[in-house]
């Protein structure tokens, strides 16, 4: 368990540890919030009643709970959210949608691919929070074992057998890395 200070391990030319903070609760509640809208995606196009369809409506559970989170703790802190919420609010909900209607094995391909961007992004979060954050941290390594299972869900519903995965993967990746990038900071 981390107990140093937040930022201990920052360089010359980093941002401060109050804006490394902020950064990570702003990106973070945009992340959840284009998570739930990809879900919205989609649910609209597959349905709930379908195998797909109820581990879809779980999953949308779990990141509505992450988003309720990070929503109090964007409150909490006095925290802006980021700008581009109109931006992630149309553009989850068509990234779910177009891969819903490209098939159920499509739209888990993109639960991996995400949740693959996700799962590394947490990682490196909760890596950079010191013990003077501890109970963001627990929520981030909370919601990152979700984020993960997620995954497995999405991969043994056949998500990377999808004829064209690694293309999907790497462009829903790039996007995601890209949303992430802009979100921390706009």
């Amino acid at each position: 368990m981390t107990t140093g200070r937040t930022g201990s391990t920052l360089l010359p030319g980093d941002v401060d540890p109050a804006t490394l903070v902020e950064r990570m609760i702003r990106v973070d509640h945009a992340g959840e919030y284009g998570a739930k809208r990809i879900y919205a995606g989609q649910l609209a196009v597959l349905g709930r009643h379908s195998a797909a369809g109820q581990a879809i409506s779980h999953m949308a559970e779990q990141e509505q709970r992450h988003l309720d989170a990070f929503t109090k703790t964007l409150g909490d802190r006095r925290v802006r959210p980021t700008a581009l919420m109109p931006l992630w609010h149309v553009a989850g909900f068509a990234l779910g949608a177009a891969t819903a209607l490209l098939g159920e094995r499509a739209a888990m391909a993109c639960t991996i691919a995400v949740e693959e961007v996700i799962d590394q992004h947490y990682a490196n979060q909760a890596a950079m929070l010191g013990g003077d954050e501890a109970p963001l941290r627990a929520d981030i390594e909370t919601f990152r074992a979700e984020e993960l299972e997620h995954k497995e869900t999405a991969v043994s519903a056949g998500g990377a057998e999808l004829p064209g995965y690694e293309l999907l993967s790497a462009a829903i990746k790039a996007g995601s890395k890209l949303a992430i990038f802009l979100s921390e900071r706009i």
